[in-house]
């Protein structure tokens, strides 16, 4: 998308069904966000379709606020997961998902892919700032799921 900045990355988490069960549970219940270092106020405890979820990073003048409306749900036997939309008094303009797959090989992969754009001026101007804060937040949502 021309104007978006998209990235992709995953994790290998434990192997197994079981494993993957555990996992999917989590990630349907913010854990990821949760265990990521966000505060987590949720219009619902279980991803739904057109849920409100704002999260906050940092104290409470200075944080980040994020709210997002939850777009779709995966639910197959070997796919689980689920993305979310920005709203107004995001920073960025976009959509994030968070994918569990139980591969044939029985490996679990989760996957966090996202596209964005600033949505205000301060988001503009924190430039490699804001994809830098966004890596890192990533990369806490991937190990957020390890056991």
């Amino acid at each position: 998308m021309p104007g978006y900045h998209w990235f992709r990355r995953s994790i290998t988490l434990s192997p197994g069904a079981s494993n993957f069960r555990r996992a999917a549970e989590d990630l349907l219940t913010w854990q990821a966000q949760l265990r990521a270092g966000m505060k987590v106020a949720a219009s619902a405890q279980r991803v739904a379709v057109d849920e409100v979820v704002v999260s906050r990073l940092g104290p409470k003048a200075l944080g980040i606020v994020a709210p997002c409306r939850v777009v779709y749900v995966i639910d197959e036997e070997r796919r689980q997961g689920f993305g979310y939309g920005t709203l107004a008094g995001h920073a960025e303009e976009g959509e994030e998902s968070f994918v569990l797959e139980h591969r044939p090989d029985d490996s679990v992969i989760f996957t966090v892919t996202a596209f964005s754009r600033p949505a205000g001026l301060l988001a503009k101007l924190s430039g490699p700032i804001g994809h830098g804060v966004q890596r890192l937040i990533t990369r806490r949502y991937l190990r957020a799921l390890l056991p």
